[in-house]
């Protein structure tokens, strides 16, 4: 298949943004730099494209724009889901789990028990280490290190402190449900110690998930720094469902104190706008900065979905995409501190196909075509309202459709209306006019740069004190930019177009079964409301979430005689859900499931075996089991 072809049957895949090949995403975590490579761990449904199974994906990067989905990091098991968390690299070996010759890196994560486990229902917080960069990870046997014997804590963020009371790590994770960060400490990221806890604080309309806590120099000037916590929200962001506020303050190694909170807890409308929130749009959550970022910057990258309606987006076989890395520095606005955000520089590095550029625009009551436009592009324009009521641009339109991202003047409000924008019948909470507040600058213009791929549109206003982030589903066809106003005139003094260069495009791969058939497969529905399993007919589910049937008659391809019974546990359905054969895996499971594998599924020998679901009609409509013969080694 070449790149054309694949684009065509793949309409919404980013360019310039990263998602999985075929399966479900969601927070990023473990964000690192480490020795001339970005890593970007991620949670990650191995199995489907809808969230459950939660492991830790994994794509690397050196220049944050063309990244590599690398196998699975941590694997989910029978005991424990792996939620969110974070890496450090630990140059000292303090761990002691280090082999002597490179530093350890060792990831804190957040352990979800099972059922099956005798700490089922609670969250608790445990280690995992890579000696080889962060490809292969062994989970510590000590786990967890962290238990509060809740079933809401959760979301570790991990990094090191140097100041007047010592040099430690420090642990900063949520009680989500209290809307409470606690703090900790530790020599040797094992044994951690409380040392205090912040919240709730401004916005408590939903739980609180995956903070972050770092220094930034107000102004550029280090004499000056002070502190930023993050927190995510879900649901009550300020645009509905989910989003993420900050604070900023003070951190004297034991207790965060704000300087920017405005009430003790309260998720009233009129008070949404007076608190700081990382994006004013509806698709931006969980965003984390990376550890150890090259030359003292600070990168941050959120997950560009929305929980209230993220299961259904329009996208196959991949469903969410991570938001542009952005670089983020503290500002002084109006006497208070804020932070203003940029995408990342390299998105502009040796990344231009074309640009073109209008000075002097102005125009009456109206929509003007600029430019038929392209599906990946950087827009930046600068606007005068004049008389107008309303105005701004119209993006990846075609006449009838097309996503406004206008001023609102008199209200001093940004807007992005996707109640056009193209696909909005998939969920009803996704079409919808989102606003940020918005002043003028002292000349009374507003300045705009947005990045345009072909599901969203990242808008950073005045300079990045204001960002919007949304997904669009447009037509293949909608790629024209357009100026408006309404009830009275308006002016672009000047406007840029950049079309990007766009990455080859990743191809899924079909992934395959051991013997030549075609089998037709119905629906069954799962205890997860929103996910829909496919099984060949005649297998039944012992378990809908963990179990599929599995008998040595897989083997010589008799699929009408595979016997309901005993099941195969549902991690290695990496036999029939990804491209990864389980020769990868194999070394990772204990001798005991090895010999359990081996005694009940007979000829089915290690190496030999990956598979594939392939779309016979759309999810979830039913699906055709796709084999072929693959060589055992």
């Amino acid at each position: 298949m070449n790149a054309i072809a694949a684009r065509e049957s793949d309409t919404f895949r980013p360019a310039i943004h990263y998602t999985a090949t075929n399966t479900w995403l969601n927070d990023p975590n473990g964000l690192v730099y480490h020795e001339g490579i970005f890593h970007l761990y991620y949670q990650s449904n191995p199995f489907g494209n809808v969230w459950g199974n939660m492991s830790w994906g994994h794509a690397t990067s050196v220049d944050l724009i063309n990244w590599d989905e690398q196998p699975v990091a941590i694997l989910c098991d029978a005991e424990e889901d792996i939620f969110s968390g974070s890496i450090v690299i630990d140059q000292d070996n303090s761990s002691g789990l280090g082999n002597g010759q490179t530093a350890p890196l060792v990831a804190i994560y957040t352990s979800a028990y099972k059922d099956s486990s005798v700490r089922r229902g609670t969250q608790a917080q445990s280690l995992a280490w890579s000696s080889d960069g962060g490809y292969t990870w062994t989970k510590y046997q000590g786990n967890p290190v962290l238990d509060r014997n809740s079933a809401d804590f959760r979301d570790p963020k991990v990094f090191r402190y140097d100041g007047p009371t010592g040099s430690y790590w420090v642990m900063l994770a949520v009680e989500a449900n209290e809307y409470t960060v606690v703090i900790y400490s530790s020599d040797n990221l094992r044994d951690w110690h409380h040392l205090s806890s912040f919240g709730p604080a401004n916005a408590t309309g939903g739980v609180w998930e995956c903070p972050d806590l770092f220094p930034l120099p107000l102004d550029g000037d280090a004499e000056q720094t002070k502190w930023v916590l993050t927190v995510n929200i879900n649901p009550g962001g300020p645009n509905g469902g989910s989003g993420g506020q900050y604070f900023v303050g003070n951190f004297d190694g034991v207790a965060f104190t704000s300087e920017t909170t405005v009430t003790d807890g309260s998720s009233q409308t009129a008070e949404l706008d007076t608190y700081q929130w990382l994006d004013w749009g509806r698709d931006y959550y969980a965003a984390v900065s990376f550890h150890n970022a090259p030359e003292g910057r600070r990168l941050m990258v959120g997950w560009m979905n929305n929980w209230q309606y993220g299961a259904a987006i329009p996208t196959w076989p991949w469903r969410s995409p991570m938001s542009l890395v952005r670089e983020i520095s503290l500002v002084t606005d109006q006497g208070q501190p804020r932070l203003s955000q940029e995408a990342a520089a390299e998105y502009r590095t040796d990344n231009s196909l074309s640009v073109n550029t209008w000075s002097a625009l102005l125009l009456d009551e109206g929509t003007r075509t600029l430019d038929e436009g392209a599906p990946v592009e950087i827009i930046e324009v600068t606007l005068i309202p004049e008389s107008a009521e309303e105005f701004g641009l119209i993006i990846r339109g075609n006449g009838t459709e097309g996503t406004r991202i206008g001023i609102r003047p008199a209200a001093n409000r940004l807007i992005m209306d996707r109640t056009r924008s193209g696909n909005t019948e998939f969920h009803d909470a996704f079409a919808s006019i989102d606003t940020a507040p918005l002043k003028p600058a002292p000349d009374g213009s507003y300045t705009l740069t947005l990045f345009i791929d072909y599901c969203s549109v990242e808008v950073f206003a005045q300079g990045g004190q204001v960002t919007m982030t949304g997904l669009i589903f447009p037509g293949p066809d909608s790629t024209r930019l357009s100026f408006y106003a309404s009830g009275g005139t308006a002016a672009a003094p000047c406007l840029k177009v950049t079309r990007l260069v766009e990455p080859a495009v990743r191809i899924a791969e079909p992934l395959v079964l051991s013997r030549q058939f075609y089998v037709e497969m119905s629906s069954i529905h799962t205890p997860y409301p929103s996910l829909t399993v496919g099984l060949p007919r005649g297998i039944a589910m012992r378990n809908p979430r963990y179990y599929v049937a599995w008998r040595r008659t897989y083997a010589t391809g008799n699929l009408a005689s595979w016997p309901v019974g005993q099941g195969l546990p549902r991690w290695p359905l990496l036999l029939r859900g990804l491209s990864m054969d389980i020769e990868q895996w194999w070394p990772r499971l204990s001798a005991a499931t090895r010999e359990w594998l081996v005694a009940n599924n007979g000829d089915v020998v290690p190496s030999a075996v990956v598979s594939e679901i392939t779309d016979a009609g759309g999810w979830p409509r039913r699906r055709r089991l796709v084999g072929r013969e693959i060589p055992g080694q």
